[in-house]
């Protein structure tokens, strides 16, 4: 009788979500994935966005989503791109579509290269946390470092996932808005920091998708390509990007507000500061300079003036 119980507790265990088991950390290395393929409460997310990739190679069980035909960022009703989707949008998405329920870890597995790619599991990952979603981690170098061992399984095959309940539980307080910049801008302590290229944050040139040139008055920039070796797929240490930061003159230990064009590259800052510095007081400017120049009145500064 003993025996019979011991078994079915043993049973019982087996079968919760592996994130039940450990704290899911940002960052998974190709040992870890290779470890947990095919374990339940596992999913493998593969951002990659591209069904003719997924098809030709993918990590065993992954689910396959698109950055853009999903609908992962939408455009408002201001006509700015790039926002957040309304939250029961985002429910039925990862539920209903892509099968994955509150129990479970995701990992997001990008192809890991370029840091502008590594944007896509970023903002991903971002939005997972603001729906209070933590078991979520990122594949550091991407498909491209499982890849790169050729022993590594790969599977062509794809089902379907079966629809599950997905509810969110939203933390507003990983959302930054046009009132907090505002705010930050007279002067609370709040960092603001601009994960654009440098020639964009100068005023040299323009993104498209922002109304004018020029950035937040007093910004400091880190480019969003510092955040990973080479403009590549693997994160750099937080030893590494500490020195980054430092040289910039930005902290990394204030409350701190990220931003970029759209809410893309800003992902990756907010990804390092939040998660590889450990800074919990860093939010992320959803919509960013597309949603701040959209109003006339919100005041930029252009370091360089071509005219």
């Amino acid at each position: 009788m003993k025996k019979t119980v011991l078994l079915f507790i043993l049973a019982f265990l087996s079968a919760l979500p592996v994130k039940a088991q450990g704290k899911a950390t940002p960052l998974v290395d190709v040992a870890w994935v290779k470890a947990n393929i095919g374990k339940p409460g596992i999913v493998f997310l593969d951002v990659r966005g591209s069904a003719g990739a997924f098809k030709a190679g993918h990590i065993p069980g992954a689910i396959f989503t698109s950055y853009g035909r999903d609908k992962w960022r939408i455009k408002n009703k201001k006509g700015v791109r790039g926002m957040l989707p309304p939250v029961k949008d985002l429910e039925k998405l990862i539920g209903g579509r892509l099968g994955i329920g509150n129990g479970d870890h995701v990992v997001l597995t990008p192809g890991g290269y370029s840091a502008g790619e590594m944007g896509v599991a970023t903002r991903i990952y971002w939005t997972f946390k603001v729906l209070g979603h933590d078991a979520v981690s990122i594949l550091d170098g991407g498909l491209d470092s499982y890849v790169s061992d050729k022993k590594n399984p790969l599977e062509k095959t794809y089902s379907p996932p079966q629809p599950k309940a997905f509810k969110s539980n939203f933390r507003a307080e990983l959302l930054a808005t046009a009132g907090d910049v505002k705010k930050a801008l007279a002067g609370n302590g709040t960092a603001l920091l601009d994960s654009r290229p440098n020639d964009q944050y100068l005023g040299i040139n323009k993104s498209g998708s922002v109304k004018r040139s020029g950035t937040l008055k007093g910004a400091i920039n880190v480019p969003g390509k510092w955040t990973t070796v080479n403009d590549g797929g693997k994160f750099r240490t937080a030893d590494v990007l500490r020195r980054l930061y430092a040289s910039a003159k930005a902290p990394t230990d204030s409350k701190a507000i990220m931003f970029c064009n759209t809410g893309h590259w800003a992902s990756l800052g907010w990804f390092v500061h939040f998660e590889l510095l450990g800074n919990k007081q860093t939010k992320m400017y959803d919509g960013s300079m597309a949603d701040w120049s959209v109003n006339p009145a919100n005041p930029m500064e252009q370091r360089v003036k071509l005219k």
